[in-house]
């Protein structure tokens, strides 16, 4: 019987992660954030009404077997004068479904289907969601794209509307062998998920351990200077009764070039604070998680998949 992993994240670091995971013997339900209002995802989301698409179609085609030539049409953005510009072709597919059949859900198992996907994928949620942020200065700030932008310390993330989670995501993680916190924006793409109080409560009820996969650098503002701990901390203030077992934590240096580089970002790499992991009764399995990627630091997804597999072969 395969072991049944549920993955609560959205954006490049989950897909990186699924890419990896596929191919391990373990059943993976992706849950996806919707409440992306940037680029393509943004313009689709305003002019349908829809939940944001962008995350969704990422993970699907790092989900695919198929060979990449195939798969790449899925992420072949138009680059015109008209409308279509910066539109994937993935986007307008899951858009077009959504619009035919009313469902996000049933959208996502069509274009599964198409891609020979033996993995399943949910939205958080079907409704269109607007994410919001108030800062430790007091500011509100509407949109998840503006809140990325902001650079700001965040005192609070939660959503205009209520969200209403479907019950086969509900489901899936009371099921689960394993609750993974994927590596990507700790308050664009993990606290969607932890901000509805359908999805904590259902995470109380499962007996499965919950895995954060720790970020590789810190984002300008937001989680600037942060250690591995305080990622956990502050995860852990928005779970329920249960809060994070196992955290996975890249312990490689990056080159003098990298910081450089990185500094014009304001960017800088998290540390292991051991002691501190240890007072939250954390247990850390660390390693050298980095690749380099187009010359930018990535997760090494196949790494960080065999830890995962690892560890629920315990």
């Amino acid at each position: 019987m395969k072991k049944k992993i549920v993955v609560l994240g959205g954006g490049t670091g989950m897909s990186h992660l699924l890419r990896g995971l596929k191919d391990f013997p373990v059943e993976i339900t992706a849950i996806i954030t919707v409440s992306d209002n940037g680029k393509s995802t943004g313009k689709l989301r305003e002019e349908f009404l829809t939940p944001a698409v962008g995350d969704i179609r990422k993970v699907l085609t790092n989900l695919s077997p198929l060979p990449d030539e195939i798969k790449s049409i899925m992420e072949y953005r138009f680059d015109t004068y008209s409308d279509l510009n910066g539109h994937p072709i993935g986007n307008l597919i899951l858009t077009g479904l959504q619009n035919q059949n009313n469902s996000l859900k049933t959208s996502i198992e069509y274009l599964s289907k198409l891609l020979d996907i033996k993995h399943k994928v949910l939205p958080l949620s079907e409704d269109y969601l607007t994410l919001m942020a108030r800062t430790t200065d007091k500011e509100v700030i509407t949109g998840q794209a503006q809140i990325m932008k902001s650079y700001k310390k965040f005192e609070k993330i939660y959503y205009k509307e209520t969200p209403h989670i479907l019950e086969e995501t509900k489901n899936a993680i009371e099921e689960a062998d394993l609750i993974i916190l994927s590596m990507g924006s700790l308050y664009t793409s993990i606290m969607p998920h932890l901000i509805c109080k359908d999805i904590i409560k259902t995470i109380d009820k499962s007996k499965a351990p919950i895995m954060y996969l720790c970020n590789i650098m810190n984002q300008p503002g937001e989680t600037e200077s942060n250690k591995v701990s305080e990622y956990v901390s502050v995860l852990n203030k928005y779970l329920g009764k249960r809060k994070i077992n196992i955290v996975i934590a890249n312990n490689k240096e990056i080159s003098e070039e990298m910081i450089k580089k990185y500094e014009k970002e304001q960017k800088e790499l998290v540390l292991i604070d051991k002691k501190n992991l240890e007072k939250q009764k954390i247990e850390l399995i660390e390693d050298d998680l980095i690749t380099l990627e187009d010359g930018t630091i990535k997760h090494n997804g196949l790494k960080v998949s065999s830890i995962i597999f690892s560890y629920l072969m315990r």
